[in-house]
């Protein structure tokens, strides 16, 4: 049994399963198990090669990385949604509002990487803050802020590459792209597409939000997209104070129902040496007259690796022993 959680854990991390899976679908499409296996090896052999051709010619990878963004905004104008764009005075109605502390000093990088993130916060969400989400309407978070940087550039904040925290131009829009979904998830709008953290590499900074409530971004590859399925318009605020980014979504009415976000079933585990944290994610509504709840929804399970040290006193659950002890330290 551990052989074979090892087995299936490469291949997720690997991304090999899917070429594998895709090479046996065709195969079989095919009414010959000999095409089948023939598919799947030459599948998992181009992976392999891909692999082998980043390490050859990482010059490629300028290149890659272009031809990736033009194919993912080209996806977007031809897949038939009406993505949101235009702007508006204040609405009259705040459906739910938060903030979230600009400077993180656990990151145990130097500090200037967080006052530069701050600039970064400031560039991008310019051009988020009063967006209207009319009915019918999507809104993709890189539709928006793929010009930020157009008259002033990105400063290097930390991102998580390849498994490192690095300093990279634009890090830290990762912190915009939370707290929107954080707002999302107060409102009757659909989640289109939202990714969690792979990892999380330093502790945030103290606060009431429930873990698994992130929303990783990435051009080209990851955004976060919300649906209006409902008849009213709604719209994105944004502003800075001295120590906050704040956010509020506003309505062109009163909004019928009030969201509470709950977090459930938190657990960290160790598996193959590294530490993991799995939780549920709930949405309840009540009605804001009278406080009864009228719905209560599981949205989703998130699952991330930790890259810190854990508090004392924490429980983990090790797997690779079934023992379940208190946790003082975290493989990176």
């Amino acid at each position: 049994q551990p052989v074979m959680n090892k087995i299936i854990e490469f291949l997720k991390q690997s991304n090999r399963y899917k070429h594998l899976i895709g090479g046996l679908l065709v195969g079989i499409l095919a009414f010959t198990p000999w095409t089948a296996l023939y598919a799947a090896a030459v599948a998992a052999s181009c992976l392999e090669l891909k692999d082998k051709l980043k390490a050859w010619f990482p010059f490629l990878a300028p290149l890659r990385r272009f031809l990736q963004v033009k194919w993912f905004y080209l996806r977007m104008r031809l897949d038939g949604n009406r993505y949101a764009r235009g702007t508006a005075a204040p609405l009259p109605e705040e459906v739910f509002s938060a903030g979230t502390l600009l400077l993180n000093e656990n990151s145990g990088h130097d500090m200037a990487y967080q006052r530069n993130k701050v600039d970064n916060l400031k560039l991008a969400a310019a051009t988020v803050d009063g967006i209207v989400i009319r009915p019918g309407e999507t809104f993709s978070f890189w539709q928006l802020v793929r010009h930020a940087d157009d008259k002033e550039p990105y400063k290097e904040g930390l991102c998580l590459i390849n498994g490192e925290i690095v300093p990279v131009e634009g890090g830290g829009l990762c912190q915009l792209s939370n707290l929107l979904f954080w707002l999302f998830l107060h409102t009757p709008l659909t989640i289109v597409e939202r990714h969690a953290h792979a990892v999380e590499s330093f502790p945030l900074p103290p606060s009431d939000i429930p873990d698994g409530t992130d929303a990783t971004v990435n051009e080209g590859w990851l955004d976060l997209k919300v649906r209006n399925d409902t008849p009213a318009t709604y719209q994105i605020v944004l502003w800075f104070d001295d120590d906050n980014l704040n956010g509020a979504v506003r309505a062109d009415r009163e909004e019928g129902t009030r969201y509470e976000i709950v977090g459930e079933h938190l657990v960290y585990t160790r598996e193959n040496g590294k530490l993991y944290q799995s939780c549920d994610i709930r949405r309840q509504g009540y009605d804001p007259r009278t406080g009864e709840m009228v719905s209560d929804t599981l949205l989703y399970h998130n699952r991330c690796r930790i890259g810190y040290d854990l508090p004392p006193g924490i429980p983990v659950e090790d797997l690779d022993t079934d023992n379940t002890a208190s946790d003082r330290k975290a493989d990176i």
